[in-house]
């Protein structure tokens, strides 16, 4: 017996209902890990939107060994305790715009990739000074790895090189993020420096040396205990002068527009 069109349309409609409940039950398994041996939701699907939490316990996450028996070193043009700040911009600017990012975190690099223009820009036009912060906890919740702090480890050389190699270095690694969570891809050196290729004049004999032998890994070991140190809830987080901003536009792991971030920001802005 022939199918109507009525029909046709309403089997259609039924198939594109069940996938959307397979796709927000997928998210929402995919959302837990095991961190720390207890089950905690890291990936918060409310309104769609992607926010990776971490265990309130300590940073513990595996890779504390490549640092071990290292001397601290502190990256030039850094800032704070230990110098686990990274700013950009003006040093008297009267606004701060404060970004903490992990290196594995596809919403993170949805924020980077979509506003981090915006942040460099609005930096250089003294709206803001933004001050990076990194934490390293996915390296553990997305079952082990190295590629958060080494790609930490990395940032911190190319900062110590200058403010400008570190903006630039940070968005080549986020648009070349693993296309999965659980790839380790930012723990292989040789990747950290191929991408480093895209950044002109990044790849000198002191960078080369710092990634290849991981010079900052002390140093990184600390910007990633920060992260729980002050109590950050999860990553990406953004906020200026202490309001928390909603940059995830809720679509995947795409930002709001640069449009949308400026209006948001504006009513926050110091004069």
């Amino acid at each position: 017996m022939a199918t109507s069109k009525k029909d046709q349309r309403r089997e259609a409609r039924d198939r594109m209902r069940a996938e959307r409940e397979a796709q927000a039950r997928r998210a929402k398994l995919r959302g837990r890990v095991l961190i720390g041996g207890a089950l905690v939701a890291v990936l918060a699907v409310a309104v769609g939107v992607g926010l990776y939490a971490a265990d309130s316990s300590g940073s513990g996450d595996g890779s504390g060994d490549e640092a071990a028996g290292k001397p601290f070193v502190q990256p030039a043009n850094t800032t704070g305790k230990d110098g686990i700040v990274i700013p950009y911009g003006k040093a008297d600017a009267k606004n701060v715009l404060s970004v903490w990012l992990d290196p594995r975190c596809p919403y993170c690099a949805g924020v980077e990739i979509g506003l981090g223009g915006t942040f460099k820009e609005q930096a250089d036009a003294g709206t803001y000074r933004v001050e990076y912060h990194f934490a390293t906890f996915l390296d553990k919740a997305l079952g082990g790895g190295k590629g958060s702090k080494r790609a930490v480890n990395a940032l911190g050389a190319a900062v110590n090189e200058s403010p400008e190699k570190f903006m630039e270095y940070l968005q080549v690694l986020y648009k070349n993020h693993p296309a999965k969570e659980s790839d380790d891809k930012f723990g292989s050196t040789a990747t950290l420096l191929d991408l480093a290729d895209q950044v002109p004049g990044l790849r000198t004999p002191a960078f080369n040396k710092a990634v290849k032998e991981l010079t900052y890994m002390p140093w990184a070991e600390k910007v990633g205990q920060a992260f729980y140190d002050q109590n950050t809830q999860g990553t990406p987080d953004v906020s200026v002068n202490g309001k928390k901003l909603t940059v995830n536009s809720g679509v995947g792991i795409d930002s709001i527009t640069p449009e949308a971030f400026k209006k948001l920001i504006t009513p926050n802005l110091k004069r």
